[in-house]
């Protein structure tokens, strides 16, 4: 067996794992069922990330290689690809992707890299074995993306081929426009498929805040989520220290607890 540090050690354990007499979990593992643990493990290192836990980030920076090498180890099994196709494949991406690194082009800030790059995937789309120019623009966006960032992926893509406000006020105003909308079917007694369709419509413009401010509403959101714990927390550890808890009090004394934890956050 290799040294830990070397990556073919990890293909072995992978190997050997996947193997007929290697573990039963593992052997009976596809594509599908092992997507999520992929998934999850991106959001693990994102977690660690956010936290700045940098022994952490270690951590789950291998989780998530390994399940590179585990898809990469099926893929091999079924004789699609293997590892070192994929390393290949990465290399080759970023060196023609990088040509003012790689080459003689030259880019003038991270701005016109990021028009050069969305280029450089078109071109690779269409050289691609069937690739279709006529596809629509919106074609490709993933449809299992978390929400919000899909959200912001379409809207980002429309923007590139001039749909979009050239500043954030009437992006607001379209907020606004929204949530009337939905006021207006809930005073109607609308289904629920209605009122799901214009709150649909309220996140999705709420998103484009988002975009035109160049913030991630994934992590925006996320913030907001850790500031409502840690308020309610402090509500549920000022209530026991005279013996209640929230469900025994009323709507006006959590309200002013609430207002006592942002104050005590404000310092």
């Amino acid at each position: 067996m290799p040294e830990p540090s070397d990556i073919n050690a990890l293909l072995k354990i992978m190997a050997r794992l996947r193997a007929p007499d290697g573990c039963p979990w593992d052997h009976q593992q596809t594509f599908d069922s092992i997507a999520p643990y992929t998934i999850e493990e991106a959001y693990e290192v994102a977690d660690a990330i956010a936290r700045n836990d940098m022994p952490d980030l270690k951590d789950e920076l291998g989780d998530l290689l390994f399940q590179t090498v585990y898809h990469a180890q099926m893929a091999q099994e079924i004789g699609a690809f293997n590892f070192s196709d994929v390393v290949e494949a990465i290399c080759t991406k970023m060196i023609s992707r990088h040509p003012h690194v790689f080459g003689d082009a030259e880019i003038a800030n991270a701005e016109a890299q990021t028009v050069a790059w969305d280029e450089y995937k078109a071109r690779e789309r269409a050289a691609k074995p069937g690739g279709d120019t006529r596809k629509g623009l919106l074609d490709e966006v993933p449809l299992n993306l978390p929400a919000l960032t899909r959200a912001v992926k379409l809207q980002s893509r429309a923007a590139k081929a001039g749909f979009d406000w050239p500043e954030i006020a009437p992006v607001i105003e379209k907020v606004r426009e929204e949530i009337g909308e939905l006021e207006v079917e809930i005073s109607s007694g609308a289904s629920a498929a209605r009122l799901g369709d214009e709150l649909g419509d309220i996140l999705f413009a709420t998103v484009n805040i988002a975009r035109h401010l160049k913030l991630d509403p994934e992590t925006a959101l996320r913030a907001a989520s850790q500031k409502f714990e840690r308020r309610f927390a402090y509500i549920e550890q000022r209530l026991a220290e005279t013996g209640k808890q929230p469900s025994g009090c009323t709507l006006a004394e959590l309200d002013a607890l609430w207002d006592a934890a942002k104050r005590d956050e404000a310092g």
